[in-house]
């Protein structure tokens, strides 16, 4: 019998560890919310955590060097009336947040460069359009100031948030609530997953359905979808008999999947976390004490298991550090921020290695926070590439580019889902009056020339 050869990979060995006590955050009252959302996201410079509040739905935003025993009285964001669903950190400003509620509204909060030295109650702008909770956001990748979300109305929403307004809603396409919806590495597609059964790729701009496929995984419980490395699809899920599977998927053919493999019988649905400079996917439960990581390749069967993380405490949320806030020198490719009854703990994941200098094969240039496309333009038809950075000498945060909301065109800083009035439609509208006024005029003429005839 041949020996078993072991599958080359520099990521094989890699480990997860919890910092120490004193660099957690402790005694924050993480929500009790059942929803599948990461209730945590953090960036280079703060963590947000969704907490217990009464009366309406708060966050905590604290500055990551503020680690230990978080004071009673640290300030929240507190303008929501339901509980807040959803958080999420704009990829292109680190001061920036968005976050989604039961009240059926998403608002966008600046912070301030220190972190919050009182409560914030009042957002930069708040987006109406949803008619159920939103309980899904995204920024785009690439774009300016362009938000997805999705809510229990099984609406998409795409917004331009400079300007407060709705761009994109795509209210025909989904027939339940849906699951998850993400972007895809440039920005100009999403894929989304649906009580339907269903996972669609959508062209949002174009508001159609580029690929379906009906039911990934036989389960009835919920499923995720994420773009990975090519193009190709990953999802989460749930056999017949309530076993957790993960697959890939080629696009081009959706009849059968890449490999789908089977994990477990946990009832906690799978949150993936892709790394695309590493090809590594991090499959996280809710509910569960253990993070398992798996390497994409072009060879079978593709998803190959590395290793997993566990520990005693289950996790009620999740946060994923963008690459460039890690610490290069100490070869660590992914941190997670887990949450727990009442506290977040860091975990790192590093890749074992003796020398202190740049792992090149490591760090390939990564997504930089520059948009290389306006929401304007974005919406008008133009995509964007993602601007690479290197961390060579680690990420040095350059001056924030102001938030700016176009006041003229808000008479609030408030936006509803009403169609927006174009230039291009006012003129369509223009151009029918004048052939209504010819046609009047014509009319007119015609009803002149039978009264002459009639008089005769």
């Amino acid at each position: 019998m041949a020996p078993k050869v072991v599958r080359s990979s520099k990521f094989r060995h890699v480990f997860g560890q919890a910092v120490k006590s004193d660099q957690c955050y402790d005694d924050v009252r993480i929500s009790q919310m059942t929803w599948d959302s990461n209730f945590c996201t953090v960036n280079p410079k703060f963590v947000a955590m969704i907490v217990e509040a009464s009366g309406g739905g708060a966050f905590m935003v604290l500055p990551l060097g503020k680690t230990g025993r978080v004071d009673m009285s640290q300030p929240l964001v507190c303008g929501h009336t339901g509980p807040v669903l959803d958080i999420e950190w704009c990829p292109h400003n680190d001061d920036i947040i968005a976050s989604g509620s039961e009240d059926c509204t998403v608002m966008i909060w600046e912070i301030p460069d220190g972190g919050l030295t009182q409560p914030i109650t009042e957002p930069v702008v708040t987006l109406e359009g949803h008619s159920k909770r939103v309980g899904i956001l995204n920024w785009h990748p690439t774009a300016h100031n362009v938000l997805l979300s999705a809510g229990c109305d099984n609406v998409v929403i795409i917004w331009n948030v400079a300007r407060g307004e709705p761009v994109i809603t795509l209210d025909s396409m989904h027939t339940d609530m849906i699951y998850s919806a993400c972007w895809n590495a440039t920005g100009s597609q999403i894929i989304t997953s649906c009580k339907d059964k269903k996972i669609r790729v959508i062209d949002p701009r174009q508001g159609s359905v580029v690929l379906e496929k009906d039911k990934p995984h036989e389960g009835s419980r919920p499923v995720r979808a994420i773009f990975v490395s090519e193009g190709k699809i990953l999802t989460t899920g749930f056999s017949r008999m309530s076993e957790r599977q993960v697959a890939l998927w080629d696009p081009k053919s959706l009849e059968e999947p890449l490999t789908l493999q089977e994990l477990d019988t946990s009832s906690g649905v799978l949150l993936p976390f892709f790394d695309p400079d590493t090809g590594i996917v991090y499959l996280c439960g809710k509910g569960d004490s253990s993070i398992r990581y798996f390497e994409i390749t072009d060879e079978q069967p593709y998803v190959h298991y590395l290793s997993m993380y566990t520990s005693k405490e289950s996790q009620r949320g999740l946060g994923y550090m963008p690459k460039r806030g890690l610490e290069v020198n100490k070869c660590e490719i992914a941190r997670f921020y887990k949450l727990h009854e009442r506290k977040c703990e860091p975990i790192v994941m590093t890749v074992p290695r003796k020398s202190d200098m740049f792992q090149e094969d490591l760090y390939p240039d990564t997504v930089g926070p520059e948009p290389s496309v306006e929401a304007d333009d974005w919406f008008a038809g133009r995509d964007g590439e993602l601007i690479l950075i290197s961390l060579r000498d680690g990420f040095a945060a350059t001056k924030t580019r102001e938030f700016k909301v176009n006041k003229t065109l808000l008479a609030k800083t408030t936006a509803t889902a009403r169609p927006s009035t174009k230039a291009s439609d006012l003129q369509s509208v223009l151009d029918e009056v004048k052939k209504l006024k010819a046609t009047v005029e014509e009319q007119n003429k015609r009803i002149c020339e039978l009264e002459k005839k009639v008089g005769k």
